[in-house]
């Protein structure tokens, strides 16, 4: 299955590139320069494009868009940024990713404006489309060819007065960014952005923040711990703001119950608490029957509590692979008692995994630490 598609038949390829699209973006360059084709650019878009992935519809439609434009480089990014429509509203602080269908004139930049006598040209351009579709994964051609110079601009745009450019800083040059090439610097050469970025008073760049440290502490766990305390210190961002960064920055190190970050965000790694009648309300399940579970923890003292849970799932080879999940955040007065329950849907249809027959199982985690751990039977297509 096309990690585009789903088992339900949606399409996220066909949903972001397709006839419409195209046209849409054909239009705009036809308002923007009347000898544009933009009948045939669509035409010539459209042929074999239901053949390809995501991605390669990206890399089509931009390879297309070569026969379109000026043979200059300098002058085709002055038709791109001619052709493109206002800037998304600056009004609005979270959730403005832009259209996709731009996502091809970056891509255009990336595979003709690389060489160094264009870099000018080239940044300046990606800049502009930013601020209509994030320009995230072009930037890093850029940054790898051109370290220096890119990242010195990047210095720059970390103060834009646009967020979707300073977001773009950050994005850019995540080490692990989704979809993405790896990059070739140091995983440590962009905190000074995230030094200037974690201040930012806008969500969607705080976001990328912490999904960037995230990021960082796969590798770099007592970097990240000591960046956040000094920004605790500082105090350049609101502590609400902060607090809301620092425990997205550290959850796969709270996933792993890693002790430091356990204490940085006020969790004890041992808590004194009991843990009782921890139930699975069926065994035996089938895709798209739900786990159902409850529990009851009573603490011993006063404690702040993160209270996870770990699906063991089966996989093709048979062994099982754990994924941790998020129930709730709380706190409890010593010798206070809380009830908690849970329903946890397995998708017949998912489009990130997929569900084996086996024995399964269902871990209890409080604070990084496995409090009890109770199996269950999936079985799948034909079996009784």
């Amino acid at each position: 299955m096309s990690e585009t598609t789903t088992g339900g038949g949606f399409s996220l390829k066909d949903q972001l590139f397709n006839r419409e699209r195209i046209v849409y973006l054909s239009g705009l360059f036809q308002t923007a320069d009347t000898n544009f084709d933009g009948k045939a650019f669509t035409r010539q878009c459209m042929r074999g494009l239901k053949d390809l992935e995501l991605k390669q519809r990206i890399v089509h439609i931009a390879s297309v868009l070569e026969k379109h434009l000026s043979d200059d480089f300098r002058i085709a990014t002055k038709q791109i940024q001619e052709a493109l429509p206002p800037a998304l509203d600056p009004t609005r602080t979270d959730d403005d990713f832009g259209d996709f269908i731009f996502a091809p004139l970056g891509e255009f930049v990336v595979r003709n404006g690389l060489d160094r006598k264009q870099l000018r040209h080239s940044l300046r351009t990606l800049k502009q489309i930013t601020m209509r579709f994030s320009m995230e994964d072009a930037i890093r051609a850029f940054i790898d060819t051109h370290p220096d110079a890119t990242l010195a601009e990047l210095a720059q745009w970390s103060t834009d007065s646009n967020y979707h450019v300073r977001r773009l800083v950050s994005e850019g040059t995540r080490p692990k960014l989704p979809w993405s090439r790896r990059l070739k610097i140091d995983v440590t050469t962009p905190i000074p952005f995230l030094e200037t970025l974690h201040a930012d008073p806008t969500r969607y760049v705080t976001r990328s923040v912490a999904n960037h440290l995230n990021d960082i502490s796969k590798s770099h766990a007592e970097l990240v711990l000591q960046l956040l305390r000094e920004w605790k210190k500082a105090k350049r961002q609101t502590t609400k703001e902060l607090d809301w960064i620092s425990s997205h920055a550290l959850r796969t190190l709270i996933k792993q119950g890693h002790s430091p970050a356990l204490k940085f965000l006020g969790f004890r790694d041992n808590p004194k608490i009991e843990v009782s009648n921890f139930r699975l309300l069926r065994t035996v399940l089938r895709p798209g029957d739900s786990i159902e579970f409850d529990f009851t923890i009573t603490a011993e003292r006063a404690e702040s509590l993160m209270v996870d849970y770990v699906i063991d799932f089966v996989k093709a080879n048979g062994t099982t692979a754990p994924k941790v999940h998020k129930l709730k955040r709380l706190s409890l007065t010593k010798g206070e008692t809380a009830s908690l329950k849970k329903r946890h849907r397995l998708h017949a249809n998912a489009t990130t995994y997929k569900l084996y027959a086996g024995r399964h199982a269902v871990t209890l985690q409080i604070n990084g630490q496995p409090y009890g751990t109770l199996p269950f039977e999936l079985l799948v297509n034909s079996e009784a």
